[in-house]
This record gives C-alpha cells, sequence and structure tokens, in this order.
C-alpha cells in the first residue's frame, strides 16, 4: 500500500514539474526565445522562422514563426508587408508589441502571449508569433489556412428532398453551416481541447433556454474528464461518453448533415463536433429515433408515416427472421400449412445439415460479402457484393448445401437491414441476429421469445445522459406521439419532447388556426 502512494506521489510530482516547466515565461532576449522554440519543436523542417529588422530609426531585431502548410501564405505576406511598411518607430515610448496590435494589424484574431506552452500550442494550430527582441510578451496572430474539402453532398444519409449539403473536416466550417440554419443569439457554442498530444478541437453547440441544463453540464462533464493521447475521430469519444458502453445498442447518434443536427437542436439536444471529421453526434439519443429519417420531414406526413412503420417492421424482420425460420422447420412443423411443409421437406431432402447450421453458413457467407463490398473500391465494391451473393446463392443451391427457402429467408434478412436510416442500429442487430439464431436452434420457438424478452429488458434499462433509451414507449407521454411512430402533420407538432426539452417545451404557437379550421373559417367569412 505504502508502494503505491508513493508511486502515486512520484508521478504527481512529475506531472506538476512538467507544468511548471511549460508554464516558463519568455526571455527579453530574441535569439533565446527563438532557439527554445525550435527545441520544443524539435527543430522541424516545416516550423519556418522568418527573421528581420524592424524599424528605421530605432532598429531592432524580429522574427516570425508559424507551420508551413497550416497558414494562409496570403495572411503571411500581408503581416510582413504591414510591418515593413506601415511600423512607425519615432515614438520609443512605446511598445512596439502595443504598437502593431493596435494600429497596424487588421487580422481578425490577434492576441499577446508570455507562455511558452500557450505560444507552442498557437503555432502548432495554424497561428503565427511575431517575437521582438527586448519584449517579453510575443503576439499571436491568426493566420489558418490550410486545405480542406469543401462542402459536399452527403454519401451516407441521401435524402429524395432536402438540402445537399454534408459535414466537412474543418471545424469552423461545420458550426458555420450549423449557424446559416439557426440563426438565433441562443444557439451556444462552447470549445475544448482534448487530446494530451493531438489537442484535437472539440465543440458543444446547444441552444440556451431549450436544451436542458443539467444534460448540457453532464455532456460537458464526461468530455472534460476523457484523458487520453489523441482524438482522430468521433468514434474515439463515443465509449468515453455513452452511459452502457458495453450494450451492443448505439446511445449516440452520428450524422453527416446540417439539417439534421440543426433539427436535433430545435428539440434540445446537444451536439458534439470534431475537428477532423465529418460525422457530428447528437445526444442524448432514442432508440425509436434511428428509425426516423430526414426524408421524414421533407416529404407529407401520410407516406412519412407509412415509411417509418415499414423501416421497424423490416428492421424486427432483418433480427428475428432466420431464427424464426429454424425455429419452426425444427420443432413447430405444425404451424406449417400442410402444402408449405411438404414443399420444404421436398427441398430439404438432399440437404446434410441441420436448418441451424444452414442458417450459419449462409449469414456467415453475407456478412462476409456485406464486409468485402465495404473495403474494396467503390467502382467495384457494390458489383462484387451483388455478382457475389447472386452467383454463391445459386452455387449452394444447386450443390444441395442449402436449400432455395433458406437463400431467400437470409436474403429478405439482407435486404431488411438496408431499410434503417442509421448504419449504428443495423449492427447491433447483425449480432444479436446469431445469438437469436442459436437461442431458437436449442430451444425453438420458446427461445426466441426469450430472446427477445431479454432484448427487451435490457434495453428498459438503459439511459442517454439520463433519459430513458426506450423513451416514447417506457415510460410513455401521449404527447410524444406525434413523431414516435407517426410523423404527425406539422400543425398538430406544437410541442418539443417531453424529457429533452422541460425549460422551453412549446415548439410553435397552439393558437394558429389548423388547416381544416382555416379553411371552414374563410368558408363562413365568404
Amino acid at each position: 500500500m505504502a508502494i503505491w502512494k508513493w508511486l502515486h506521489q512520484f508521478i504527481n510530482r512529475a506531472n506538476d514539474e512538467e507544468q511548471e516547466k511549460d508554464m516558463v515565461p519568455l526571455s527579453k532576449i530574441l535569439e533565446n526565445n527563438l532557439n527554445e522554440i525550435q527545441k520544443d519543436l524539435g527543430n522541424s523542417p516545416d516550423i519556418i522562422t522568418r527573421r528581420f529588422i524592424l524599424g528605421r530609426e530605432h532598429k531592432v531585431s524580429a522574427a516570425i514563426i508559424f507551420t508551413d502548410g497550416l497558414v494562409s501564405n496570403n495572411d503571411i505576406n500581408h503581416f510582413l508587408s504591414v510591418l515593413f511598411t506601415e511600423y512607425n518607430d519615432e515614438d520609443v515610448s512605446v511598445s512596439p508589441i502595443k504598437t502593431i496590435k493596435e494600429q497596424l494589424l487588421n487580422i481578425g484574431d490577434v492576441k499577446e502571449a508570455e507562455k511558452k506552452t500557450e505560444i507552442l500550442d498557437e503555432i502548432l494550430t495554424g497561428s503565427t508569433a511575431l517575437f521582438i527582441d527586448g519584449a517579453k510578451t510575443a503576439l499571436i496572430a491568426s493566420t489558418k489556412g490550410w486545405e480542406t474539402s469543401g462542402v459536399m453532398p452527403p454519401e451516407n444519409q441521401v435524402v429524395l428532398r432536402g438540402p445537399r449539403e454534408a459535414f466537412t473536416t474543418n471545424i469552423r466550417t461545420n458550426t458555420a453551416l450549423i449557424r446559416r440554419i439557426i440563426t438565433s443569439s441562443k444557439l451556444r457554442l462552447e470549445q475544448m481541447k482534448i487530446g494530451n498530444l493531438s489537442e484535437t478541437v472539440i465543440g458543444i453547440m446547444y441552444i440556451e433556454g431549450v436544451a436542458h441544463d443539467k444534460i448540457v453540464q453532464e455532456v460537458r462533464k464526461r468530455i472534460k474528464s476523457i484523458k487520453i493521447d489523441g482524438i482522430l475521430g468521433s468514434g474515439y469519444m463515443e465509449d468515453y461518453i455513452t452511459d452502457n458502453p458495453w450494450s451492443l445498442f448505439p446511445q449516440v447518434m452520428y450524422t453527416e448533415r446540417p439539417d439534421t443536427a440543426a433539427g436535433h437542436l430545435l428539440e434540445g439536444k446537444i451536439i458534439i463536433i470534431i475537428d477532423g471529421t465529418p460525422f457530428v453526434l447528437s445526444v442524448p439519443v432514442t432508440y425509436l429515433m434511428f428509425f426516423q429519417s430526414t426524408d421524414d420531414y421533407y416529404l407529407n406526413w401520410q407516406l412519412s408515416t407509412f415509411l417509418r412503420l415499414l423501416r421497424m417492421f423490416t428492421f424486427f424482420i432483418s433480427l428475428t427472421l432466420p431464427s424464426l425460420y429454424v425455429a419452426i422447420t425444427t420443432f413447430h412443423q405444425e404451424l406449417l400449412p400442410t402444402t408449405l411443409l411438404v414443399s420444404l421437406a421436398a427441398q430439404r431432402e438432399g440437404v446434410p445439415f441441420p436448418a441451424f447450421i444452414e442458417a450459419l453458413i449462409m449469414e456467415l457467407t453475407f456478412e462476409i460479402l456485406r464486409e468485402a463490398g465495404v473495403r474494396m473500391p467503390r467502382a467495384i465494391g457494390q458489383a462484387v457484393s451483388i455478382v457475389g451473393a447472386l452467383v454463391l446463392g445459386t452455387a449452394a443451391v444447386e450443390a444441395g448445401i442449402v436449400s432455395p427457402a433458406m437463400v431467400i429467408t437470409v436474403s429478405m434478412t439482407a435486404i431488411s437491414s438496408f431499410t434503417a436510416p442509421y448504419i449504428e442500429i443495423v449492427t447491433s442487430a447483425r449480432i444479436l441476429r446469431f445469438i437469436l439464431l442459436m437461442l431458437s436452434a436449442s430451444f425453438g420457438l420458446f427461445g426466441m421469445l426469450f430472446g427477445v424478452m431479454g432484448i427487451v429488458i435490457h434495453m428498459t434499462t438503459l439511459r442517454s445522459f439520463g433519459i430513458p433509451y426506450l423513451q416514447g414507449i417506457a415510460p410513455f407521454n401521449i404527447t410524444d406521439q406525434k413523431d414516435v411512430f407517426i410523423r404527425a402533420p406539422r400543425f398538430f407538432m406544437n410541442s418539443r419532447p417531453r424529457l429533452f426539452a422541460q425549460k422551453n417545451p412549446i415548439r410553435q404557437d397552439s393558437n394558429i388556426p389548423h388547416p381544416p379550421e382555416d379553411r371552414q373559417r374563410r368558408k363562413q367569412d365568404e
């Protein structure tokens, strides 16, 4: 026990010494500062140091340091041009740093820095540091200008109607895309850096007065508690911020569409933006949200409701159809009509494997084809998966390894899984399908039903930032049913989800006449 205590104190002492070392202030000697900066950055060739003489009468040595590839060359050239042509050194009583900051530079973000750690962070994120001999502060000018991909159409969440814009890998572009949709002054953005080495910029966006304060505090707390070397994408954060990382069900929603993110903000949710990834996270989420497509809010409500119910039904089919087939053909043949039973028996006459092994072979084959189609180049990936499924299915039936009914069952299962608008919920079904398959092969329909009951019980215990995962079903709230299983007409959706937006549940004025009432009123006036 004493050894662990001593080791803990030793580590803390080392961390304190490292922090004190990083917080060393700058020196008044220019060359000392430049040498220290270059030494801390490993004399990297992409760290550019440009020395020059400032002033005409009272000449003083100066230098700028920036990272090549992270800055805008136009901003650097403008920066130097201003210093060479417009700097006036007649009044020696005024600090050169103050003169340059307040009178010369027209760059948007300019600030002073005294600590070496802060200067290093700014240089490595695209800013330019100006050092002047005799000054113990450096001037930091924002000159960010690295190459980024432009705003492109979404690839994974394609809609029939609606905007054709997707998030990019630049966090500032992503926040601008959201602010262009929601122009309210109540839209809040908080930024922090996560990762001891990567120092990835993380942004939290929410609407003040709509989002629940406790949920915002919990999101902020969980992100700040992450202690890791680097965050390279949104998937790195998911395990740290989810309530139950051991569950197969996703508790964080990904989206690449700014309009979807804006819709979540208007409902009282919080958006997490990670610099360097084109996907943003939305929290908290519920299970039924993964069946709500963006198209539901651009199409008419009758079609949207039909398609949403169809997605839920096909997801249940993709989860249970193989196990249902195995259970009935193995244990409960009396449930089938005689004609169908005779047909299935004739098909399986030459198959050497039981139904469970037959289903397992076909399911694994389709999973391999699906993974191969994803990993191969896009031009041939779809062709390989489609042709491979047709060829292998036909060859397996002709060889007598599987029956035609099993090929149809597994094909329907695979097609049904493609109707889900979010890939995260499909991934959980792919794994649970094998568990239900083994239960049905062992205990028949009773095993499959107990497996489904276990899944439902597990889902009722899940929470997403304190919100029940089955919100809308358990607990049941009649006012929230306007956008759960159905998508009600706009004029009925007067309130936001109750648990997400408790401070401001009203979405629109409920006194506005509904279209039928409005038409009747106009008819009476006439």
